[in-house]
């Protein structure tokens, strides 16, 4: 590991998770606030991905380098809460950072788990439908499974150091929210929740990536090429062989099936909370009020 610079800084704070939980919309949300820095790109995931962790911490120091010096400065990296794909974050992350705090969103684990599903299917990571690719792939399940996650943030950190954050909170209250989360990064200004930015879905438009997506389609000369060479109705259907064509949907007894796999972990981390949580009403208790860790959670 490089030795970092003695004037280097690394974050006060993290967003570690959950994939396809509206983490890209937080972290923009904070990136807008004054006094608020939060790197480029917004997943460094250096703690997680041995490639990424041999660049060194130099390296990753060098993410923050031109933060003004009074900034808080942040990252948003869902590799850190997906295990067992990823289990050296933690004590990676407890030798560089020993100070800073965590913000862990969670949504609805079954609605996770298809936008997950959405997501690598338009990345060309999975090329099968929703019910294979649960059979196939356990990390549909296990990146949902926020008391197991959890676990080892709490072990290596301690509870008042990880703040849970909610997907349908932040849809109902995302002001409210914004000031609890500022409040437990210690920003010191006020916060605004900037209405004019759209929500993040890298995965909304559903349109499978292949090898020289970004050359062929996001490129501006492939862009002029197309709009001005190829004639619209084969652009569509080009386009359309490339969309999925409505989001997936689960029969009931997949949906059934997996509720029982997700509940057991949802009653302990409503344990932890206070409350009574399970698949069905999961959205409803957490988009209700903010919810924090009691004082015993076992």
């Amino acid at each position: 590991m490089n030795a970092m610079p003695p004037t280097s800084r690394l974050p006060h704070f993290v967003i570690i998770g959950a994939m396809k939980s509206a983490t890209t919309t937080l972290h923009r949300q904070l990136s807008e606030q004054p006094g608020i820095f939060v790197c480029t790109p917004k997943e460094p995931n250096f703690f997680s991905d041995d490639r990424e962790y041999a660049r060194g911490l130099a390296w990753y120091a060098g993410l923050f380098a031109d933060a003004p010096h009074t900034s808080l400065l942040g990252e948003a990296s869902t590799h850190y809460t997906k295990l067992p794909t990823h289990p050296d974050s933690v004590p990676r992350i407890r030798q560089h950072l020993p100070e800073a705090r965590w913000i862990y969103v969670m949504r609805q684990p079954v609605d996770r788990l298809v936008s997950h599903f959405i997501h690598e299917w338009s990345m060309g990571v999975y090329r099968c439908g929703i019910r294979e690719a649960i059979d196939r792939y356990p990390e549909l399940v296990d990146y949902g499974r926020y008391a197991m996650q959890l676990e080892p943030w709490f072990e290596a950190f301690g509870r008042d150091r990880v703040l849970p954050v909610f997907f349908d909170r932040l849809l109902a209250a995302p002001q409210a929210e914004l000031e609890r989360i500022c409040t437990f990064i210690g920003y010191p200004g006020q916060p605004q929740w900037m209405q004019e930015l759209k929500a993040e879905n890298v995965s909304s438009e559903r349109i499978r990536r292949f090898p020289g997506y970004r050359v062929l389609i996001e490129s501006a000369a492939a862009t002029w090429l197309r709009r001005n060479l190829v004639p619209q109705g084969l652009r569509n259907r080009v386009k359309s062989r490339l969309r999925m064509q409505e989001r997936p949907q689960l029969d009931d007894a997949t949906r059934a099936e997996l509720e029982t796999r997700f509940d057991p972990d949802l009653a302990r981390l409503g344990q932890w909370l206070g409350t009574e949580l399970d698949c069905r009403n999961f959205r409803q208790v957490t988009a209700a009020g903010p919810l924090n860790w009691v004082a015993s959670h076992d």
